[in-house]
């Protein structure tokens, strides 16, 4: 980096709250409505501070469908900046309020474990496509029947459950059979292959 973009650099790490976006970024990619929630600010703050820190160089942006994932840029860190980042602050804090966010979504939209509405917006659909995820054991071969049993203890659409499964790499299927393969969905945007196939046949 330059001289006046390391001064820069550190004179954003100097915030708590960039630090913390920083942090939470060291873990995964996240949308400004994902960190608000975690850090416990409002969307338009994380929003002033993504912006800084993308000017900067040191996060980066891109659109998954609806919204605006920001990454951070390792090349910008040394390893001993990626550290102090990862060990600064709370995470048990910033954990707790993603689980709490997880089960508010849980019970606005679940009554008696069955899921009595199907939100529209895609990151609540797919807090409760993990939850039905969760009834599924790893690497276990299901077929189609068998899927759409276990599926329907939850959600009366076993189809559109299945296929968002496939589409954000929760299951893997082979020759009718599905077999899971992650816990939780890594990324909200869809395999370009698979998108193209839903949309464009």
């Amino acid at each position: 980096m330059e001289a006046i973009n390391t001064l820069q650099l550190f004179k954003c790490l100097a915030d708590t709250s960039r630090l913390q976006i920083l942090k939470s970024l060291c873990k995964e990619d996240m949308y400004v409505e994902r960190l608000a929630e975690r850090l416990n600010l409002s969307a338009a703050t994380i929003s002033n501070h993504l912006k800084k820190l993308e000017e900067i160089g040191a996060v980066q942006s891109r659109k998954e469908q609806y919204y605006t994932v920001y990454a951070l840029c390792p090349d910008v860190f040394s390893p001993r900046i990626i550290d102090l980042i990862q060990s600064n602050g709370n995470d048990e804090s910033e954990d707790e309020r993603d689980e709490a966010y997880r089960q508010k979504i849980l019970s606005t939209f679940m009554a008696n474990g069955k899921i009595i509405k199907m939100p529209a917006q895609l990151k609540k659909k797919l807090i409760l496509i993990e939850e039905i995820c969760n009834a599924f054991e790893v690497e276990k071969p299901y077929t189609e029947k068998e899927m759409n049993l276990i599926i329907a203890d939850y959600y009366d659409d076993f189809c559109m459950v299945r296929r968002f499964f496939v589409d954000y790499g929760l299951f893997s299927r082979n020759g009718g059979i599905y077999y899971k393969q992650h816990e939780k969905i890594m990324s909200l945007q869809m395999p370009f292959a698979r998108w193209q196939r839903q949309y464009f046949g």
